[in-house]
């Protein structure tokens, strides 16, 4: 099983060894989270545009990132962003960040996810970063139902709900992890990062040797 999802939000031209490693461990990857500037930002990079021809080369699924505010970001704002990604990057799949975890947001979702596969995401990825209404689950591939650091992870609930999905249904993004860290969700990413930037650091597994 393909396990890890790496959120990896580093220029290519400044971190060129670690998106090495993030493409020579594409056997073991979920999917990559490209995110060349918040979204795909104003002008097409070409060092993350041939980053991502790699990554699709190698059988890795690239995610374009597209923050949704919680439901308040506008849908036309959104789909812009995927459409950016697919037709600059080639983006096969979409995260959408900063997910609502709400019911009442259900619908706005609804036409996200139908607007996302509409921009060709063959997978869509939804962050809510907690466990949100389960009527989620019927929109996207994945659910991150956690996304915080290490000390606040044990202990985790989950929902009875969930059991009604397969493991691979669900993700967790952790980060401030120890080396020996291990999660509780069959896709994952445990980073050493913490602070602001945390996913400007790669899982464990996949930092280059010095």
């Amino acid at each position: 099983m393909k396990t890890l999802l790496v959120p990896y939000y580093e220029h290519p031209v400044e971190q060129p060894d670690g998106w090495d490693a993030v493409v020579a461990a594409a056997p073991r990857l979920y999917g990559v989270v490209l995110n060349p500037a918040s979204g795909p930002g104003a002008a097409r990079d070409a060092s993350f545009a041939a980053v991502a021809e790699r990554l699709r080369a190698a059988g890795t699924r690239v995610l374009g990132y597209a923050d949704t505010d919680y439901g308040r970001r506008p849908h036309a704002d959104v789909v812009r962003d995927l459409v950016r990604h697919r037709d600059w990057y080639g983006a096969n799949g979409a995260f959408l960040d900063q997910a609502s975890a709400d019911p009442e947001a259900l619908p706005h979702y609804g036409r996200l996810a139908v607007a996302a596969r509409a921009a060709g995401a063959g997978t869509l990825v939804l962050n809510h970063g907690v466990h949100p209404d389960p009527g989620y689950a019927e929109l996207a591939d994945l659910l991150v139902t956690f996304e915080g650091p290490w000390d606040e992870y044990h202990g985790l609930a989950v929902p009875l709900w969930t059991a009604a999905h397969p493991p691979d249904r669900f993700c967790h993004l952790v980060y401030g992890a120890p080396p020996e860290a291990r999660a509780a969700s069959a896709v994952h990413c445990l980073v050493p990062g913490a602070g602001s930037h945390p996913w400007g650091t790669l899982p464990h597994a996949l930092e280059p040797a010095p």
